[in-house]
This record gives C-alpha cells, structure tokens and sequence, in this order.
C-alpha cells in the first residue's frame, strides 16, 4: 500500500451570514440557499426548484451552472489565475516535475519522498502493455486516428486487469491509477510507431517519465533517442500545464460516466473521446492548420490579420485568446520561453514555426488584439513546441490526453467518494406534440 493521504476535503467558505436569493416563479417566491467557495465564489442553490415549481433552468452549454463542488482546481479567468490544490501553476512550472504534480491533483497534497519514491516504482512497474494487446494493435489500421485507438486501447487494458473494477480500498485505487498514467504513455507511443510501420519499443525504466516518452516515441533498434534536458523540460512543462483545468468539456465527461458507478479506465476512455473534438483538444492542432493554409495559399500575413479583424470575413485567429481568461492564459505565459530554447535548440528549417513567430510579433504588437485580450494562449505555443520536437500533428491531442489524465483521475476519484448522485441533467422539449403513428400503405 502507498501509505496515501486521503484527498483533502474542500476549504470551508469564508464566514459570512448571506441572506437566501429569492426567485418569483409564476407569482410565487421561492428562497434559494446562496453557497460560497473557498475563494468568495457565490452561487445560487436550485437544487430543489423543480421539486417545489415544475420549473427547471436553462443554460445552453452550461456555461453558468456549476455541475458540482471541487476541490483540485481553480480558476480566476479575469485575473488569470491558475491554481492546483491552492498552489499557483507558476510555482508548479518553475519547482515541480509532472509526476510531483499528478500525485498533488489525485491526493491533494504534495507527496512526501517515500510517497513519490512508490508511486514512482509503481509506474515503472505498470508501464509495459500486456502482449495481447499488440496483436488488438494490430488490428487498427495504420492511418486510424491516434486518439480512436488510444480510447479504445485505455478500454481494453482494463480486460488485462479485472482487479480495477472493484475499487474496494485504497490500494486497489493507487494500483489503477499508477497503472493508467503509466500505460497512456506506453499506448500513445504504440499508436504512433504502429502508424508509421516502426517497431513498438519496450519502456526503459530507467528514464524519467517524459524522458521515456520520448524514448518510446522516437528511438528504434540501431539508435536510441538522445533526449536534450531542455526538450524534456520543455514536454515536462506541457504536461503539467494540460494537467487539470477545472470543468471543461472532457473532465465534465469524465465525471458525469464516473457518477453511474464505471470504472476508473472507462471513465477516462470517455474523457479521451471527449478531448478528440476539435472545439477542445484541438486547439492547438487547428493553430498548426491555420498557418499551414497561409503557407499554402501563399496569403500575406497583413492581409490574414486584416481578414480576421474584419468580422465579415469569416476568418479566425487560432491559437489566440481563451473563453476563460479574459486577460492572458497565465500557461501560454510560462511556455513562451520553453518556446524559444526548444526553437534555438532543434534549429528546424519550418517555414510553419517561422511564421508562427511572425505572427505572435504581428498579434503582441496590434492594438486590435492588445485591446481585446487577444494573445497567444497555451495552445499556440504548444503547437510551436511539439512541431519543432518532430511531433505530428496527429499526436498533439494525444499528448494533451496524456497530460490530462491525473486531472481526470482527480475528479473520478472526487465523485467517487463524494454522495452525489449520477449526473442526469434535464431538457426544454422542442418536438412535435402527441401524434399518431401512420401506417406505412397511408404514408
């Protein structure tokens, strides 16, 4: 056993006695309990509001409603404030490494040196993919898209290990998760030598975590890969800074398939699927796309940007601005600079990468884009990192899935051992009224 700490319970809200909202509902007023966070944010219980009116609310893409009471992370998009456990992304980056980090998601406190000292051997120990499934690898075919085979894959490996279906104490948890972070590694890379028709290579457990990544993406038989320390710090920052985000599309997902009971690996299969659409773990991959079509199309850049300003035009600045920061993505800030050493580093002749650069110079010094906060976020530059590590493009939403995953196992955890009941949210009905069915001679 891990000797784990139990996750640590939310912070109580600040002390202050609010008076109840009230709501009038077809002329009858209904209180309504106001909750506060730990960090003042306020909002309005209406948990009971179907029960006591017939009234449910409505909010497409659920963009004001709060799902659920968590503890891993915290949000301050005004302000740009990213936190894990109370801990700021910025000391995370410059202090912490990501397995450091994904035990702090998943336990909620940072790891003692014997607690990282295990969890460390346990990864080592669960990095290598049953045999059997090399020949279910086979079955893909070389061109299927990365993230299908990794989903399916997380899914399958769960068959190799029925013990993580009863999550039944704490060391069957610490086991699964281990075994899941280190196996997505393992399988990213699987997914990738498989399509381009090159041996799959075994972990070496005496490389690092991203260090073996690496190793497993890019070394064959008759020449091991060389990894540079700052490329691996580099790929080590992307990791932690994709490692939780609150609850965004995927970790919703995640949660809601963690609330029917399923296990810890199906859960985050669902989460993999989740982060494949191109509105989320795309990102990044739709930045690349877009300076490769101006490439391509041979379009100046002062005409793209003049294009994207023009609302008309139908144009977009990928790679630029974020729904939830409102003032600068406080990650993009922190890969900025692993951007250069990694450019410097490779030296790779990419007409891409150099107008990627161009264009953050065109952005950074535009009023246009100054004045409506529209800087280059954490994809822009992530994108710019994993092109100039050799990475295709194919293989940036894997790796984000990679770096998301203790996030994921973070709140599978939370719902898990929480009282909440499975997520089934409600709807306005917008189909036809009542209505008879026709045979098919009178159609």
């Amino acid at each position: 056993m891990l000797q784990t700490q139990p996750t640590r319970n939310q912070a109580e809200p600040p002390s202050q006695d609010l008076p109840d909202a009230e709501l009038t509902v077809a002329g009858e007023t209904l209180r309504l309990p106001v909750v506060v966070g730990s960090e003042n944010e306020h909002a309005v219980d209406i948990s009971q509001l179907r029960a006591q009116t017939g009234y449910i609310t409505l909010d497409d893409g659920f963009a004001n409603t709060g799902a659920c009471r968590s503890a891993v992370t915290y949000i301050d998009g005004d302000q740009g404030i990213l936190r894990y456990r109370g801990i700021p992304i910025e000391q995370l980056a410059a202090q912490s490494n990501f397995v450091e980090t994904a035990w702090l998601l998943i336990y909620g406190e940072l790891p003692t040196p014997v607690q990282i000292r295990r969890f460390r051997n346990l990864l080592i120990e669960t990095e290598m993919l049953h045999e059997g499934m090399r020949n279910l690898l086979d079955g893909f075919p070389p061109k299927a898209h990365p993230m299908a085979t990794l989903s399916a894959m997380i899914n399958a490996s769960s068959c190799y290990h029925p013990d993580i279906m009863e999550m039944e104490d704490e060391s069957t948890f610490d086991l699964a998760a281990a075994r899941l972070m280190s196996k997505v590694r393992t399988i990213a890379a699987a997914c990738y030598k498989a399509s381009i028709g090159q041996p799959i290579n075994y972990p070496n457990p005496a490389l690092s975590y991203t260090e073996n990544f690496l190793h497993l993406m890019f070394s064959i038989p008759n020449r091991p890969f060389a990894c540079d320390p700052d490329i691996r710090l580099a790929l080590n920052l992307i990791l932690i800074l994709h490692a939780d985000h609150e609850q965004n599309c995927s970790t919703s997902t995640v949660r809601m398939v963690a609330s029917s009971g399923a296990n810890l690996f199906a859960s985050c299969a669902a989460g993999v699927c989740a982060l494949w659409g191109p509105l989320h773990g795309g990102a990044n991959v739709a930045a690349i796309q877009m300076l490769e079509r101006i490439q391509h199309e041979k379009i100046d850049l002062k005409d793209y940007v003049a294009m994207v300003k023009d609302k008309s035009s139908g144009m977009r600045l990928m790679g630029f601005g974020h729904r939830v920061y409102k003032s600068y993505d406080p990650r993009a800030q922190i890969l900025r600079a692993a951007a250069e050493k990694v450019l410097a580093i490779t030296k790779r002749k990419d007409p891409t990468l150099d107008l990627a650069r161009r264009l953050e110079e065109v952005a950074l010094s535009d009023p246009y884009f100054k004045d409506r906060n529209l800087y280059p976020n954490v994809d822009f530059y992530s994108g710019m990192i994993m092109r100039a590590m050799g990475i295709p493009v194919n293989m940036f939403t894997v790796i984000f899935a990679i770096g998301r995953m203790p996030g994921w196992i973070a709140h599978w955890k939370e719902v898990r051992e929480s009282d909440s009941r499975i997520s089934r949210p409600r709807q306005v009905y917008t189909g036809s009224n009542q209505r008879d069915y026709i045979p098919m001679e009178n159609r």
